[in-house]
């Protein structure tokens, strides 16, 4: 494949998806798929149709609130979609009993309301974990500088490179896993795929293998748009009116928070449909960041990914192009 199909796509997608336990779920502009590769080779699928909610309430699509609305929204759908791949995938050989709280659940609420529970409480969960990872952690460590200096200044660098240092370390540890491993090469089998559509490349595994695994859209690279707009947005915050205590910086950064994700999701989107100099300096830390995130898939991941996609282009032409 040549240097221009990797670097300048005919066009470029709404077209994006997320990696599973040995499976991808793709998301075109109407339809959502989800395919796995069961343990006996065979392909799994499940569809559906996309509702959105801005449809319902058009104040949630306006520019800024629609980062929130998105980014929530692609939480739960992930974290449904990975629940989805794991059912077939055990740990242990012998199916655990739900416990009598599972049951009394499920007989409260019916299998599909469990179901929805469960994975709202994931996404919180997970929310909580982010947050506290990433923001409450690097404020707590920061403290420590404050035995060395009280400039506010040197406490703004020292919690922003922690944010950096720790999020960076997380991805690192996390590519490490042996488990983690093969998610990820569906990861890049994602990428490749979008990149081979974009290129208005036939989809077949050739053509497929050969494109890059980084992609500007990704993410990974969303989320340190998230981290980077949160250290610009706290510095100054910070410098204008300082807060010394730990735990109401904390607070802070929380009521920051939805504005930080709003930015970011702006810049990022239109980072993603423009090209040139001040494009390619936004996006380059979250492709260098995908090393972590994506590996080479083989040819069966390749194949769950042209499957997924194939399952979500429209069928009148172009009408995915963003």
């Amino acid at each position: 494949m040549s240097k221009q199909n990797c670097e300048c796509p005919k066009f470029k997608t709404m077209c994006g998806g997320q990696a599973l336990i040995e499976g991808i779920m793709m998301r075109g502009p109407k339809k959502q798929a989800v395919v796995v590769r069961k343990p006996d080779g065979e392909l799994e699928v499940e569809e559906k149709e996309l509702r959105f909610i801005k449809d319902k309430h058009p104040v949630l699509g306006w520019p800024l609130i629609r980062g929130v609305v998105n980014f929530t929204d692609s939480m739960y759908n992930g974290v449904t979609a990975l629940m989805f791949s794991a059912q077939f995938f055990p740990e242990d050989e012998e199916e655990e009993e739900p416990s009598k709280f599972e049951r009394w659940l499920n007989d409260k609420l019916g299998s599909e309301k469990f179901t929805a529970l469960i994975t709202t409480v994931a996404v919180i969960l997970g929310m909580a974990m982010s947050i506290g990872l990433f923001f409450l952690l690097p404020t707590l460590l920061g403290t420590a500088v404050t035995l060395l200096t009280p400039s506010m200044l040197a406490r703004n660098l020292a919690e922003s490179l922690l944010k950096i240092l720790i999020f960076v370390a997380y991805l690192a540890l996390c590519s490490r896993m042996g488990e983690m491993k093969r998610v990820f090469s569906y990861h890049g089998a994602e990428h490749k795929t979008i990149f081979c559509y974009e290129a208005g490349l036939p989809l077949t595994v050739e053509n497929v293998r050969v494109q890059p695994r980084h992609h500007p859209r990704c993410g990974t690279s969303f989320l340190f748009m998230v981290i980077a707009i949160s250290i610009l947005v706290s510095t100054v915050v910070f410098a204008i009116w300082p807060v010394y205590n730990p735990f109401l910086r904390f607070l802070a950064h929380l009521a920051m928070l939805p504005v930080i994700v709003g930015v970011s999701y702006e810049i990022n989107r239109w980072a993603g449909r423009h090209d040139g100099p001040i494009t390619r300096f936004f996006i380059a830390p979250g492709l260098w960041l995908q090393n972590f995130t994506t590996f080479e898939p083989d040819d069966s991941m390749i194949e769950v990914g042209i499957k997924a996609l194939e399952l979500v282009l429209p069928e009148e032409k172009g009408a995915d192009a963003w």
